[in-house]
């Protein structure tokens, strides 16, 4: 048997020891160092800041700002523990609205390494220069600001020290620490010098609003992020009434990534990883992504100080917010809105004055192209339909419940459905006359290729449809308007569905039974460990009624919401949809063209089919001019 080790007595640590623990929570890598230094500035009203790095940050950081600077006085007041002029009360603690506020950073990084501090304040005559290890403080030269020096980090420590990269990626970790102040901070400007060579440099953009952040994205992530990226706003009309307000920009889905790492969120300026807004914004995408692809934004939730806990990690990344729920609906509804709204308004570019046309529920039909005579082909049985209402179904045929059974053919386009097209023949006609101002954003269908993609003529140029997938989205939205307009049923099971739960799964049945309820389910615990499923929503009552009541339970515990019932009644009508499409090799006429081009203008998402592959794309005159080699 292992003998125990002899008892030690309860004692005070040394100060030293204090120091070293504190100092390994908040610096982890000389990125930590400039992020802490950085909040100090940004604190301190900055305008411009200036980063200076040597081997990466391990030798020197250095970080400069035109702040209020600190007065002589409060100097050696600043490098000791928990001393710090941004809180002075609980009250002040509960409620922070600066970047910084325990007063543990600059003590921290003194303990293990070398630090200098040069400031002015704006009624002093010359600078006052202090050193961290001596204590002396000195004169200086600078103009209003703070300097500080931050010199052999780890010196005192070889053994961290050890555990840094290379110089090349010390230096990356910062300059990406860097960069997400950049984002939140349009008004002010940065520089990072490595070597004394200049890696990165972002100006002040004198924009209010998104305007300047739509401007400092283009500098820092490029111009293709925001030129693929559609602006958000929640509530719509900018207000911040509830003590919310959630803006930014989010990535079209086209412009998603394999990695994620283009994603940026912002809580009162602060960069923070948070997975109850990286769940809403997961759910917003959902059926606009193609397979695990990552979408991309940069979102800036303004919610009141006292309503969100930023005292929850030692690197101040993580939050907490009192009302989780109300976050996550803020987020999911602004990004879901900013992506609901077609993009083939962008294909078109009206001449200026040019007023647009009313939209009329019927696409008229072209005249017969003079000059070209083609001989009549004869469709097969089956694929030739001369009424537009037969193709797309009429509105009042669609059944009653998305849940009904599958339908033969797919719900109308339009509510009012079509004109039946003219005389056969007619509509086959492809037709060559000048598109007028202002024309429909998809332009007039001109011919369908292999029976798959319909082609169509606007300003721009060339418009390619695949038609199954935007027929396939249009009937998809279409249904889940329907479900949208219904009340979530539930059904009760005549054998409860039993299974052994863990406690958490117990703590959340019994505390979250009220939203359970609320999505149709009946989750009641019949013992400690055991709970029951009594009843479950009507649309999902042949599915796995246990899975169901796992799924929606770990994810009310995890985020507090849960978009499980509507993930799998979307999936549902993604199926049903995709059997009511349109299929390849179906005979169009021009008619039938030009309505599909119609309702996809107004159908929200329709960008993108179920499944996130695109349904149309734009080819341009110069595209196709260099095809040809036009002008050459």
């Amino acid at each position: 048997m292992t003998s125990l080790p002899p008892r030690r007595p309860i004692r005070e640590l040394p100060d030293e020891l204090i120091s070293q623990i504190a100092a390994g929570e908040v610096v982890e890598r000389p990125a930590s160092v400039v992020r802490e230094l950085v909040d100090n500035a940004l604190d301190a009203g900055a305008t411009q800041i200036t980063v200076r790095l040597l081997g990466g940050g391990v030798r020197l950081i250095a970080v400069e700002d035109d702040g209020i600077g600190i007065p002589r006085a409060e100097l050696p007041q600043a490098l000791k523990r928990h001393a710090t002029s941004k809180i002075a009360s609980l009250a002040e603690l509960e409620s922070v609205g600066t970047m910084g506020f325990r007063g543990e950073a600059l003590a921290a990084i003194a303990s293990v390494a070398e630090m200098g501090l040069l400031s002015r304040t704006e009624g002093e005559g010359h600078a006052w220069q202090l050193e961290a290890r001596s204590g002396e403080l000195a004169p200086g030269a600078r103009s209003r600001g703070t300097s500080i020096e931050v010199r052999e980090l780890f010196y005192a420590t070889p053994a961290r020290r050890k555990f840094l990269k290379s110089d090349n990626t010390e230096l990356a970790h910062c300059v990406e620490a860097v960069r997400r102040h950049a984002l939140a901070r349009p008004d002010v400007g940065f520089a990072i010098w490595h070597e004394g060579k200049l890696a990165a440099q972002w100006r002040a953009v004198p924009l209010p609003g998104l305007d300047g952040i739509a401007r400092r994205l283009a500098d820092v992530l490029g111009e293709d992020f925001i030129e693929r990226a559609v602006p958000l706003m929640w509530p719509a009309d900018g207000s911040d009434a509830r003590g919310l307000r959630v803006s930014g920009f989010a990535g079209i889905p086209d412009a998603a990534r394999t990695r994620a790492d283009q994603q940026f969120a912002y809580v009162n300026g602060r960069f923070v990883r948070d997975k109850v807004i990286a769940h809403a914004v997961r759910a917003a995408f959902d059926d606009v992504l193609h397979g695990q692809r990552q979408p991309v934004y940069a979102l800036f939730v303004e919610i009141a100080p006292e309503r969100v806990d930023v005292n929850v990690h030692p690197t101040k990344i993580e939050v907490r917010f009192r009302d989780s729920r109300e976050v996550h609906h803020a987020v999911q509804q602004a990004v879901e809105s900013a992506l609901a709204v077609p993009r083939a308004g962008q294909a078109v570019e009206p001449a200026p004055g040019a007023a647009s046309p009313a939209p009329a529920p019927a696409w008229a039909p072209p005249g017969r192209q003079a000059g070209f005579s083609f001989p009549p082909r004869e469709p097969e049985p089956g694929h030739r339909v001369s009424d537009v209402s037969a193709l797309w179904g009429a509105a009042a045929s669609a059944p009653a419940g998305p849940f009904a059974s599958a339908p033969t053919r797919p719900p109308a386009l339009a509510e009012g459905g079509f004109a039946p097209a003219p005389r056969p023949g007619a509509a086959e006609a492809a037709a060559h006359t000048p598109l007028p101002d202002g024309d429909w954003p998809l332009g007039r269908a001109i011919a369908q290729l292999q029976g798959i993609y319909i082609l169509a003529e606007n300003t721009q140029g060339l418009v390619i449809v695949d038609m199954h997938a935007a027929h396939e989205r249009i009937v998809y939205e279409r249904l889940k308007r329907q479900l949208a307009e219904r009340a979530l049923a539930s059904q009760p099971l005549l054998i409860p569905a039993t299974f052994a739960a863990t406690p958490e799964e117990t703590a959340t049945a019994e505390s979250r039974a009220e939203a359970l309820a609320a999505l149709g389910l009946d989750v009641a615990p019949l013992s400690a460990r055991t709970l029951a499923v009594r009843a479950v929503p009507t649309t999902l009552a042949q599915g796995d009624p246990v899975e169901l009541a796992r799924s929606v339970l770990a994810e009310l515990a995890q985020h507090e919401a849960s978009h499980v019932l509507q993930r799998a009644e979307h999936e549902l009508l993604a199926t049903m949809a995709c059997h009511g499409a349109v299929r390849a090799n179906r005979r169009l006429t021009l008619d039938e063209m030009n309505a599909l081009l119609r309702q996809m203008e107004v159908t929200e998402r329709s960008d993108q089919c179920n499944h996130g592959r695109p349904t149309w794309r734009q080819l341009g005159l110069r595209e196709l001019d260099a095809l040809f080699l036009r002008g050459r």
